[in-house]
């Protein structure tokens, strides 16, 4: 039944995977190592799926009464809820239904829990029941903090109801439960708007409860309206403080008005895309296109505000939530459906005490809305509540929203920085005011520096059929990788261009990890297997393993006194380039680490995996011991320095999936003549590296102005080429970058121009040279610093 939600079914040839479901179904996510609690009704049909396989279930339902009934779903519970037990302890998500059932006087102590799937399902399998009465489900997906070389990650499961009466639903979505408990919780209608009052502190939530919906907010300070005075949020103001469009959770958060007080900061944003240049739907602009009378926003808002003494306008500037606004290269502003999702939502946070009003948008005569107008719920809540700074994401365009995370070491990076940027879902350090971004860079380059890589996405790929899966899926040949051994590969289509690069660690004959930048890889390997009817599963581990990298010339100092192995496993001074070991910290009681020789920045370098548990332990220890070496935080800004010098690619810059290895300047990754088996894209590789059209060069720029990614290159008026990333170099004192040229022009020495503004009035002088720009040899990553 789940598999069957998901369909990309066109309508009217358009797909828009994750906007609607058939009516009366919910879609609930049920996290690793956590549980979910949903009210179920007599008739309800109720679907389990394992997302990825290898993931058990715990089902427990609930009578009114509290009694825990297996029947209620029409089954037997035949175990004890342990595993359930052990989400409401251990995760985020069970403590909160360990206080809903708390609060409903519930026992899980004399509850019996049906147990669902087994190591060896696959992804996908699904179990059905029929809800026999009312009561309360509970779905928990057990699994414990998994040891760096072990791979028995849980993972996620779905839970699927349809509901057998549905129509009780205004749509085909139920806005989602409140984030806490709200002081208003306000249905707005399309073409209605509703004024209200929040006391400093206090969060606004405007949650968008179908999706394609907008929803125009203003606020004004109190103070300013008790004095007789006017002063809303303005979005030129806003525009100008931030240096952005729009907003967007992290330093650059705030909406201003005009006396640059800001008045609101947006917490969280499931959306992250919003419209602050244009007016309120007016009625002008129904009389211009022939709507006479229609209902708009802006007189709904006079109307609201009139009580509170503010003078009517023909046209309201506001926070346009939801709405999509595109500036062409001719300046136009266009409007499109909005990317809001249903449930998706912006949580804000008062500045002042504040009057607010907030609409959901009438307008069905263009594409703003979708063509449909929908509701808008508003919610508010108190000062005291906790709400953490997010950006929704999303790993497929139809799954739930999830959002930006912190990782295990980010408490510890944390007492260095507040500036943090969203990175792949994750919070990380951008930089470190107490060192500078070049002070980062000379440490790593001259001594040592410490970063969190956690983001990176580890999938556990085991099974019998594990090395053949792999040696499908990656362009490098995985029946020579040694246990012990990691080794950097592309992941590519069958046309040839680029999924993902990322490296696979040998943990075992038949098991695997695979560490690469985005979901989407593991994603493909998963389907592969199953294409292919491989016994091999993959399972996503991300939240099981966060990793920091440990780069320099001191790096190996450091960490061999801290981490004991066994004598079986190879110690850290003895720890070969691309390669791992396991280890403890301290000695044979401690805390285990998995260690690899790897790294992003061209220096000798190490990478510590831990469980997220262990991440302050671990970087405490690390960071102690690295004080007398001169050790530093180093974020992401002197990262992108340190690994353009080096010639490391960057997904979204030097490849993407219209971008082979070749072109991505890592054509080493794909052994052409010595890998004989068969791979995803191998065929077209074959084709492209007999005919290159595209390679990645090296450029050395006279000037000191530093060329943005997507800058073009020019030979005379005919543009050759296009950098994909540039920087302005330290250790050579010179503007570098990198860029992907038309084969004809890629010989060292071609003189060439990089342009900027419209691509013509200002050019940038610049030539080919040998690439990467430093330490070409790799002498540094491979640890020979000479005297």
């Amino acid at each position: 039944m789940g598999l069957a939600f998901e369909s990309r079914e066109a309508r009217a040839g358009v797909i828009t995977p994750g906007l609607t479901l058939p009516r009366g179904v919910e879609r609930h996510p049920v996290p690793a190592g956590g549980s979910r609690a949903v009210e179920i009704r007599a008739g309800d049909e109720i679907t389990v799926q394992d997302r990825e396989g290898g993931q058990v279930a715990e089902l427990v339902a609930f009578t009114p009464a509290g009694v825990g009934d297996p029947g209620l779903i029409g089954a037997k519970g035949s175990v004890g809820p342990q595993g359930l037990k052990s989400t409401l302890l251990t995760s985020r998500s069970g403590q909160g239904v360990a206080r809903a059932l708390a609060a409903a006087g519930f026992d899980l102590g004399t509850a019996r829990a049906v147990r669902l799937f087994a190591e060896g399902s696959r992804p996908g399998d699904s179990a059905e029941f029929t809800a026999q009465g009312d009561g309360l489900l509970i779905v928990a997906a057990p699994g414990g903090p998994m040891a760096p070389e072990a791979q028995d990650t849980p993972t996620d499961l779905l839970l699927w109801v349809r509901r057998a009466d549905p129509r009780d639903f205004k749509g085909a979505h139920r806005a989602p439960d409140p984030l806490a408990d709200p002081l208003i919780d306000q249905n707005i209608r399309p073409g209605e708007a509703h004024v209200y009052t929040v006391p400093k502190g206090g969060f606004i939530q405007i949650l968008d409860v179908q999706g394609r919906e907008c929803s125009d907010f203003q606020a004004f300070s109190a103070r300013s309206l008790d004095a007789g005075l006017t002063r809303e949020i303005d979005p030129t103001a806003t525009r100008s403080q931030t240096g952005m469009i729009y907003p967007r959770p992290g330093l650059a958060a705030k909406y201003w008005n005009v006396d640059f007080e800001p008045l609101v900061e947006i917490v969280q944003d499931t959306c992250g895309r919003h419209d602050t240049f244009g007016l309120s739907c007016t009625r002008r602009y129904y009389d211009d296109m022939g709507y006479f009378g229609h209902v708009n926003c802006t007189d709904n808002i006079n109307a609201q505000l009139a009580p509170y003494g503010v003078r009517p306008r023909a046209g309201w500037p506001a926070i346009n939530f939801f709405f999509n606004t595109l500036i062409d290269a001719e300046h136009n502003i266009i409007t499109e459906e909005p990317w809001s999702r249903p449930g998706d939502y912006v949580l804000l946070r008062a500045l002042t005490d504040l009057v607010c009003v907030s609409t959901a948008c009438p307008d069905d005569i263009d594409p703003a809305n979708g063509w449909n107008p929908t509701d808008i719920q508003l919610r508010t809540y108190g000062a005291g509540e906790e709400f953490r700074r997010s950006i929704g994401w999303r790993k497929r365009p139809e799954d739930d929203v999830e959002h930006t995370r912190e990782t295990g070491f980010h408490a510890s990076f944390a007492k260095l920085t507040r500036d943090f940027v969203e990175y792949n879902g994750y919070w990380l350090p951008n930089s470190f005011p107490g060192e500078g971004t070049l002070g980062e860079y000379w440490a790593c380059r001259e001594k040592v520096a410490i970063m969190d890589l956690s983001p990176l996405r580890k999938f556990e790929v085991t099974g019998p059929d594990a090395e053949t899966l792999l040696n499908h899926c990656v362009t490098r040949n995985m029946e020579k990788l040694a246990v012990g051994q990691v080794v950097y590969t592309a992941v590519c289509a069958e046309h040839g261009g680029m999924i993902d690069d990322g490296t696979v660690f040998r943990l075992g004959e038949h098991n695997f990890r695979w560490i690469g930048g985005c979901d989407g890889s593991g994603m493909f390997m998963r389907e592969e297997a199953e294409r292919l009817g491989l016994d091999a599963h993959v399972r996503s581990s991300t939240d099981q393993l966060c990793n920091v990298a440990l780069q320099g010339r001191h790096a190996q100092a450091i960490l061999s006194q801290l981490f004991w192995t066994a004598p079986d496993r190879s110690s850290i001074d003895e720890l070969g380039w691309f390669r791992f070991t396991v280890a403890r910290l301290g000695d044979f009681q401690g805390t285990p680490v998995m260690i690899s020789r790897t790294g992003y920045t061209g220096e000798l370098g190490y990478e510590i995996f831990c469980h997220p548990k262990d991440a302050g332990e671990v970087f405490d220890a690390i960071w102690e011991a690295g004080q007398p070496y001169g050790l530093k935080p180093l974020g992401l800004a002197a990262l992108d320095m340190l690994r353009i010098e080096s010639g490391l690619a960057f997904a979204g810059h030097e490849f993407d999936d219209q971008t082979d290895p070749f072109e991505a300047g890592i054509g080493f990754t794909v052994p052409l003549k010595s890998k004989q088996a068969d791979f995803s894209g191998r065929a077209a590789l074959e084709e492209r590296k007999a005919h290159p059209q595209r390679k990645l060069v090296g450029l050395e720029i006279d000037a000191t102005t530093v060329p943005a990614h997507g800058d073009c290159v020019r030979l005379g008026r005919v543009q050759v080429g296009v950098v994909t990333s540039g920087t302005r170099s330290p250790i050579l004192g010179q503007t570098i970058a990198l860029a992907r040229l038309d084969a004809p022009y890629t010989d060292v020495g071609t003189e060439l121009e990089i342009g900027q503004l419209d691509g013509h009035q200002k050019r940038l002088t610049a030539r080919v040279v040998p690439f990467p720009h430093f330490d070409p040899t790799k002498s540094r990553a491979k640890g020979d610093y000479g005297a």
